[in-house]
């Protein structure tokens, strides 16, 4: 539990119990983590949500005809701002902790949290994550999305990129039907890039999230089945598998405080989006 307090499920007095309260009060008696009632959204936020979500798509879709070799990482900053304030909309990147720009840029090595700049200038054959959060009318999504530059990369290194794409779309077919947990997810991401020859990030994970930028719980990307969070229809959270082309260890840039890089420097990949959990499965909120 990393020294934090137990979630517990709470009832509502004088409520019937429901079948959602009838499974996580049993989930909890068996001594798995549960949700508190706080991380359940209701339909209105949950549509909130949704609406940040079409902007944050839009961002990485208007990307993509945008990003060419001869640009510079802070072109692509500038756009990200552009589009995000002609939409009504405020990137929740931008001065969160002190980071500086509207969006995170991370080239080849980098693995996330990379900074647009001026002097950072694309390739061909480079692979660059474009990660963004938008709040709208207080909602957040996030995802973030793979771009080879030119079109074409070495083999190995678009294997990487797919082989992550995938790892995301594991991940959300886990979670095809409500109470499973996040270690299920994680335990099924691990399996696949190990398969692969890949790694997996352990540093960093993906998080709740809709009313703050992040909330409980966390979704790692390793681990073991039936560990972790249960998760339960209105669960707002990310999945979000950065995997490695050599080992699975990463450090951050002292300079910057944020560039966080693989350790032998070999390529990294990410994919990322939003998810709703409903009584079907979930529902993904960013494309």
């Amino acid at each position: 539990m990393n020294g934090k307090k137990k979630n517990r499920w709470t009832i509502i007095k004088g409520q019937e119990l429901t079948e959602m309260d009838r499974i996580i009060l049993a989930a909890q008696e068996r001594g798995k983590l549960v949700p508190t009632r706080s991380l359940i959204k209701t339909p209105e936020q949950i549509e909130g949500i949704r609406r940040a979500g079409v902007v944050n798509t839009g961002i990485l879709d208007m990307l993509t005809d945008k990003i060419h070799a001869g640009m510079c990482t802070q072109d692509i900053d500038d756009l990200v701002a552009e589009y995000t304030a002609a939409h009504g909309a405020t990137s929740a990147c931008l001065g969160y902790d002190g980071f500086p720009r509207s969006c995170c840029t991370s080239v080849n090595e980098v693995v996330c949290h990379g900074i647009p700049n001026e002097w950072e200038v694309l390739e061909d054959g480079d692979i660059i994550n474009v990660d963004c959060t938008t709040i709208l009318d207080g909602y957040y999504a996030d995802a973030s999305r793979m771009y080879v530059v030119g079109g074409r990369t070495a083999p190995q290194w678009q294997k990487l990129v797919d082989v992550a794409w995938e790892c995301l779309k594991i991940g959300e077919e886990v979670c095809s039907k409500p109470y499973v947990y996040v270690g299920d997810i994680g335990n099924a991401i691990q399996k696949h890039a190990r398969k692969n020859g890949f790694s997996v990030v352990r540093d960093l994970s993906g998080h709740g999230t809709g009313l703050q930028f992040h909330e409980d719980p966390d979704v790692d990307h390793y681990g073991h089945k039936g560990t972790g969070m249960l998760l339960v229809p209105g669960m707002v959270f990310t999945i979000e598998p950065m995997i490695n082309m050599g080992t699975y260890e990463v450090f951050c840039d002292e300079e910057d405080g944020w560039t966080v890089v693989t350790e032998d420097e070999l390529p990294s990949a990410q994919w990322e989006h939003t998810f709703v959990m409903t009584e079907h499965g979930v529902e993904v909120l960013t494309h």
